[in-house]
């Protein structure tokens, strides 16, 4: 199996509703740092699982509409749960529809996965893995 990832950060605010979650039912800052991997068991024909350059500009688009936000007021995420697992696979959906809609350049058809980390510490992240 062949992977690229790519890296960047993000910087929100949230709270998260609930007895379970002590002091993060305030309102408060958490910084990500934000690993995108693509997996495929063969490469292109031109020898890429994606373009490395591309998908750090899918990354930091879809950074880009998350950070400096305050994740309790925006639209997208009513009613959801903005855990570090919920926010990982937040942005791997986004970036599926963004590789679904050629943003990555090429067809995408052999990469068998989509998978993003959110590191909150050095000694804590969460991930999710989807299909593209």
């Amino acid at each position: 199996m062949f992977s690229v990832t790519v890296r960047d950060h993000m910087m929100i605010a949230h709270s998260l509703p609930g007895e379970v979650f002590g002091p993060a039912q305030r309102l408060h800052g958490a910084t990500y740092v934000v690993d995108l991997t693509f997996r495929a068991a063969a490469l292109d024909d031109d020898g890429l699982v994606v373009d490395i350059g591309r998908a750090a500009v899918v990354l930091g688009a879809v950074m880009g509409e998350l950070s400096y936000r305050n994740l309790d007021d925006e639209p997208t995420l009513t009613d959801v749960i903005t855990t570090t697992e919920r926010l990982a696979q937040v942005v791997a959906d986004r970036v599926a529809d963004r590789a679904g809609a050629g943003e990555l350049g090429t067809d995408v058809a052999h990469v068998v996965a989509i998978a993003v980390t959110l590191r909150e510490s050095h000694v804590a992240w969460a991930s999710y893995e989807r299909a593209p």
